[in-house]
């Protein structure tokens, strides 16, 4: 015999259909959440996509006022926000290099720490209702054929009837609940370590793009005579603290 969703929904009671209309809001809320995700991160990508070789040919080119004026321009790849970020906090420095000092370098590490925490909060947004729905639907969907058997057995006690004709429509009944938590939680846990294994991708990206910006403050916007004021101002700190100098 062929079972019908349709009759097992007519046939349900109150608390099994309540049950149903959570577990579809729950799929719906963490549908929406994951597509919007997924398009956030994908617009990220492609933007960063084009930003990158661009900023990086003005950098080679030491055309630092048109990096800096294309990473403002970027407002959702995750890379151009945190590289303006550290542009933005030593660009009154820029113009002359030789005021660029082991503070102002140390002081765009800040910055590029800041920003990298804002967007590591944007980027994790909605990830914990996917991981919400994804541990809870199931255990919802047995609550309702916890109830579902509690009420088979019951209205067997009541009408005095038993065997297993009795009960197996609504043991049925109360399964549905549990496959339809399980259909829900199962694209809401893989959803989940998805975009968990993304953001870790892109804090990568983050990571070594601001590592690499900061390497080259140390050793192209600070330097004179090829030797970088950070460094010559480290040692004279080293100097002072050990007492002499070291060549």
């Amino acid at each position: 015999m062929e079972v019908s969703l349709l009759h097992l929904w007519n046939d349900a009671g109150w608390f099994a259909k309540g049950i149903i209309i959570l577990l579809g809001l729950m799929s719906v809320f963490s549908l929406a959440v994951g597509i919007q995700k997924w398009f956030r991160f994908r617009k990220a990508q492609k933007e960063t996509a084009k930003f990158a070789p661009e900023f990086a040919r003005f950098l080679q080119e030491e055309q630092l006022d048109d990096a800096i004026a294309l990473a403002e321009k970027q407002k959702v790849s995750h890379v151009a926000r945190v590289l303006g970020e550290a542009l933005a906090e030593v660009k009154p420095l820029l113009r002359d290099r030789a005021t660029v000092t082991s503070a102002d370098i140390n002081s765009a590490e800040r910055a590029v720490e800041r920003q990298m925490l804002i967007l590591l909060s944007e980027l994790k947004r909605g990830t914990g209702v996917l991981a919400t729905v994804g541990s809870t639907a199931p255990f919802v969907g047995l609550l309702g054929t916890t109830m579902g058997i509690v009420n088979s057995f019951t209205g067997m006690a009541t009408s005095g009837s038993g065997g297993l004709a009795a009960v197996s429509a609504g043991i049925a009944e109360a399964l549905i609940t549990t496959a339809f938590g399980l259909g829900v939680a199962i694209p809401a846990v893989w959803l989940f370590n998805y975009f968990q294994t993304k953001i870790e991708n892109l804090t990568v990206e983050m990571t070594y793009t601001s590592k690499e910006l900061i390497d080259f403050l140390i050793k192209s916007v600070g330097s004179e005579f090829g030797r970088s004021i950070f460094t010559k101002e480290f040692k004279t700190q080293q100097a002072a603290q050990t007492g002499h100098v070291s060549k």
